[in-house]
């Protein structure tokens, strides 16, 4: 288990709500597409990051997480668990406070430097699921 349920709660209602979505583009097909309309649709800001830079429900897109020229405080990750890794190392980078792997993204280095510094972190697991079961927590 990467993420207890209090965990779990304090990075979807106490941690903050400019979420970075690390893989989310334009294309619907994707999860991080539908995914990102349900963090927005609970009222979060969600903030593309893709290397086509692209806007996406009506956000701006941006080629890194270095390239944001804002704070951010979850870094929600929907890339392949071997570049998972480097991603986390660049949301501690940027300062954010939490790092979100999603369902089936698991690098247990990456969990374990992440925590190493301080910051919450879940693994394996998507907000979009476990928003709507807060009230149910």
């Amino acid at each position: 288990m990467y993420g207890d349920e209090a965990t779990i709660r304090r990075i979807l209602t106490e941690t903050g709500d400019t979420w970075a979505v690390v893989g989310l583009s334009a294309n619907r097909e994707r999860a991080a597409y539908g995914v990102a309309q349900v963090l927005q649709r609970f009222g979060k800001r969600i903030v593309p990051v893709h290397p086509k830079a692209q806007t996406v429900h009506g956000e701006q897109g941006y080629a890194s997480l270095a390239d944001i020229p804002f704070d951010v405080d979850v870094v929600d990750v929907f890339v392949n668990s071997d570049l998972a890794g480097p991603v986390a190392d660049e949301a501690l980078a940027k300062a954010a406070k939490a790092v979100w792997f999603q369902l089936g993204v698991v690098d247990e280095a990456a969990y374990e430097r992440v925590r190493a510094a301080g910051l919450d972190m879940v693994m394996d697991r998507c907000p979009a699921i476990e928003i709507p079961r807060l009230s149910r927590i």
